[in-house]
């Protein structure tokens, strides 16, 4: 199975869905039309992609339900600017989903957290078209560049 999340910055959301028996996390862009679009061009706001992290998980695992909870967990859902320090439009939070059920499913939850919170949340639920991968220098970020990796989630507020 696969599932698609946008949430901000794709390395500082990576390592966190392999905790929780994700096979495969990739980074990559989707939401825009441009084909094979290049990280400097999404950063720059260029194509209307958003960085994407594609998850390959089984449903004896991990399921959507639970991708849903850690993905909610891990981003800050009111804010429609970006995400933390990174602003801009590739840096919004989307949920692409590939079928009917998955919509329901985070229609639900998102329902869920805004009656919670009393807030509107700001989380794009698109029909899921096409991904792109990420160069390769982004994939697994945190293993590659861990001192970066950890400057990166403090200077980005996501770790105090």
């Amino acid at each position: 199975m696969k599932a698609y999340f946008a949430g901000g910055c794709f390395w500082c959301v990576t390592p966190i869905y392999k905790i929780y028996g994700v096979d495969q996390v990739t980074c990559g862009y989707s939401g825009g039309d441009e084909v094979n679009p290049t990280y400097e061009d999404v950063k720059a706001q260029k194509t209307g992609h958003r960085e994407t992290i594609e998850l390959t998980y089984k449903e004896e695992n991990v399921s959507y339900d639970k991708l849903l909870d850690i993905y909610l967990a891990n981003v800050d859902p009111f804010d429609g600017e970006g995400q933390y320090i990174d602003k801009g439009f590739s840096y919004t939070l989307a949920i692409y989903y590939s079928n009917d059920k998955e919509l329901e499913m985070a229609q639900a939850k998102i329902k869920e957290l805004e009656e919670k919170s009393g807030k509107k949340t700001q989380i794009a639920l698109e029909k899921f078209k096409s991904f792109y991968k990420a160069e390769e220098e982004h994939q697994d970020y945190y293993l590659k560049n861990p001192e970066a990796f950890e400057k990166e989630m403090k200077e980005s507020g996501r770790i105090k």
